[in-house]
């Protein structure tokens, strides 16, 4: 499933974010992005480390959270002027929901004013999550980033930068989910299992994911030393050259995202021929 809108700049007034901000700061030149001639379309990261960053500091754990936040909000600049087109960031898995109450109650209300924040970027965005993942009150304030009905001019045309939040995210629940949307479509038509079956291909399942229409991940990183992908877009990451960071979230840099697109580009790509 994927909520999505689009959002120009300037469209809707500015929204005040507490305890999450750039940490870029406004004065700070612009850095030389590197060569795009073979850099990645789409790139996907995985924020790792935010808990673990705030122990080692002997901070609460939302603290690591709000630090890592921060992170995001340059990365989303980082990948922009680097020629990126998405950039895919997952803040919170299905996974995560088994975290104790008091830790998720003061991550969604991060997460909420960061999806707040990475609209006033400008770029359309998308919230990638599992049918029925997110509780009611977390669903509600993210799409109140965008009312239904309402979408900004031009939100239909072609962007040449999109983000993808990943909020409530797992890999295999979004092939379920597809695959759900998929037999409902066929019931739908009133098809029968002979024409379900002929219905499901690559193709088929690809425009029921919650990327559709965008360009498979070339580049997924992930940050903190672990070096596994945890189901991060599962389907669409067949292909996808794999760069692992030992760096933990809110510690991740300019360079570290510089040195894996450059580890991306000295890499031969032969998708499997």
């Amino acid at each position: 499933m994927a909520i999505l809108w689009g959002v120009r700049e300037g469209a809707r007034e500015p929204v005040t974010m507490v305890d999450v901000n750039s940490s870029r700061h406004a004065d700070t030149p612009q850095p030389a992005a590197p060569s795009v001639e073979r850099g990645p379309r789409h790139v996907g990261i995985i924020l790792d480390g935010n808990r673990r960053w705030a122990r080692s500091k002997g901070l609460e754990v939302s603290e690591g959270h709000r630090a890592g936040a921060a992170v995001v909000l340059d990365a989303v600049d980082w990948a922009r002027e680097s020629g990126v087109e998405t950039l895919s960031l997952w803040l919170l898995s299905t996974d995560n929901f088994r975290r104790p109450e008091a830790e998720l109650t003061q991550l969604f209300d991060i997460i909420t004013d960061l999806a707040h924040a990475v609209a006033r970027k400008g770029a359309p965005m998308r919230i990638l999550c599992a049918d029925g993942a997110l509780p009611t009150s977390l669903a509600e304030r993210l799409e109140s980033l965008h009312p239904a009905g309402n979408a900004p001019e031009g939100a239909g045309s072609p962007a040449p930068f999109e983000v993808n939040l990943a909020i409530g995210y797992g890999g295999r629940r979004e092939i379920i989910d597809a695959f759900h949307a998929l037999i409902d479509e066929e019931i739908a038509r009133g098809g029968d299992l002979a024409s379900l079956r002929d219905a499901v291909s690559e193709g088929s399942v690809g425009t029921h994911l919650s990327t559709a229409g965008q360009s498979a991940p070339d580049l997924l990183i992930r940050t903190s030393g672990e070096q596994r992908l945890s189901g991060f877009l599962l389907w669409q990451s067949v292909h996808s050259e794999l760069v692992f960071c030992d760096a933990l979230w809110p510690d991740f840099t300019r360079a570290d995202f510089d040195a894996a697109l450059e580890e991306f580009a000295s890499r031969e790509r032969r998708f499997g021929a």
